[in-house]
């Protein structure tokens, strides 16, 4: 005797994929649902849809999206009318209500590193339940505590919990949990007739793996064209992973970040210290070096590489090929860098989605990452996503959570140059002009030797 089993899915086979209205494609997501939400700060966001959601009223929601909005726009709405209950999220520095409502109590959050963010949900739609990470070893990430939901008075009402540890090949990894939607809300450039989909540059970020991580994915696109109108191998997201695609109404685009029209030009005495690190920075690039720059003054030394060498810079988002920023005629909403300014690419660059992004940081095919740094300890700790009276310090050990644990190898400040050993702890290596190592002593937190190759700190 033959047999043959089935396995039938739960997710949505409903006849025609497309729908006349945004409102009509959400209109069933109900009270409680579990939501994933494409986009990149403002950039690749799901406008059309998050509005219908205000119209719908829906509420109690756990919104799992690399950002939250702005105030005003994005996920910033449904914050406004209380319509979320938890933001699973990586970085949410830039809405004001979304702080209002975590220090108050009235929003639990979940915080969580974007590279494993991106993994998450990644696994969650391989159907792969867990993965183990070394990001977050050694930090409140690993070791449980961090707030989740605040009391009205201040205490920890909701706190996160410990992951479990493993060992590999001598490193310590901790378990991260795949993530999944009941419904996954994303932004596409144009799907075809037969329900596959494109995106366009930097749009593409977190959209395309959500796409694939909710029983029922909703994509809002700007076309939809004929069967053929792009080539099979271009397709990005193919329509197994679509349930309902509907045209937006309309896109406003906005861009989060305005950047810089021309580079400034140093001024105040703290313009000049600034400048310093940068000039000192960008000795750290070399010819054919694969770079990944965190914002602000690592991003600012990008502008001084030498002519004579080529670095391919890499903008977590999903780009490999980072250019300089754009004329007022090149600007473009749907290219940005990690600090959501737009940008420009060199030719030879390329796009992708922002698991692919942290696959290439995770999997050590970078040559060079360079953050700032709020805290560093004499071992490599480093401690940047809290903000004591705005003050850098190089310490015995950090006196706040944890970013990284032994992640750092060389730090730069205004007034010298350190080489970090995670074993032996920190060593000299340069010293700004006019300075000692007795005047380094003075203004850091814990001991140093002194190379027996000191010498004065370079500038490019």
């Amino acid at each position: 005797m033959r047999t043959c089993g089935c396995y039938f899915s739960t997710s949505s086979h409903r006849r025609s994929k497309f729908y006349s209205s945004a409102t009509e494609a959400v209109k069933d997501i109900p009270d409680g649902a579990t939501i994933l939400v494409g986009g990149f700060g403002l950039c690749g966001i799901p406008e059309n849809l998050i509005n219908s959601l205000l119209k719908t009223g829906v509420k109690e929601l756990t919104a799992v999206s690399n950002n939250a909005g702005v105030d005003d726009f994005g996920l910033g709405l449904l914050l406004k009318t209380k319509q979320i209950k938890r933001m699973i999220s990586s970085y949410v520095g830039e809405n004001m209500e979304f702080e209002r409502q975590y220090l108050s109590g009235e929003l639990e959050v979940e915080l969580t590193p974007q590279g494993t963010l991106a993994e998450r949900i990644r696994a969650g739609g391989a159907g792969i339940p867990a993965f183990f990470t070394a990001t977050g070893y050694g930090t409140l990430i690993q070791e449980g505590g961090a707030p989740i939901r605040y009391s009205s008075d201040g205490s920890v009402a909701i706190a996160s919990h410990a992951r479990e540890v493993r060992e590999f090949r001598g490193r310590h990894f901790i378990m991260e949990t795949a993530i999944t939607g009941d419904y996954a809300l994303a932004k596409a450039w144009k799907a075809d007739r037969a329900g596959n989909v494109i995106f366009r540059k930097t749009a593409r970020n977190f959209n395309q793996p959500m796409c694939k991580a909710a029983r029922v994915t909703i994509v809002e696109v700007e076309e939809i064209v004929d069967v053929g109108t792009f080539t099979e191998e271009d397709i990005h997201i193919p329509s197994i992973y679509v349930h309902r695609i509907v045209k937006g109404d309309q896109y406003e685009k906005r861009i989060e970040t305005a950047s810089p029209t021309e580079k400034p030009k140093p001024g105040k005495e703290s313009d000049l210290v600034r400048e310093r690190i940068i000039r000192r920075a960008a000795l750290e690039f070399e010819d054919g070096m694969y770079a990944n720059l965190g914002i602000g003054i690592p991003m600012l030394a990008s502008n001084y590489i030498k002519p004579d060498i080529s670095v391919h810079l890499q903008s977590e988002n999903g780009i490999l090929g980072l250019g300089p920023y754009p004329a007022e005629h090149e600007v473009d909403a749907d290219l940005i860098n990690a600090g959501k300014e737009t940008v420009t690419v060199r030719p030879g660059a390329a796009y992708f989605s922002s698991d692919e992004s942290f696959a290439m940081i995770r999997g050590g095919h970078i040559n060079l990452t360079m953050l700032g740094a709020l805290q560093v300890s004499k071992f490599g700790d480093l401690a940047n996503w809290m903000i004591p009276g705005g003050k850098h310090k190089i310490l015995e050990t950090c006196a706040l959570p944890l970013t990284g644990k032994q992640c750092v190898d060389r730090i730069i400040t205004e007034k010298a140059v350190f080489d970090v050993d995670k074993n032996k702890g920190l060593t000299l290596i340069e010293v700004w002009e006019g300075l000692t190592p007795d005047d380094i002593r003075k203004c850091t937190g814990t001991d140093f030797e002194v190379s027996p190759h000191l010498q004065p700190m370079q500038q490019i």
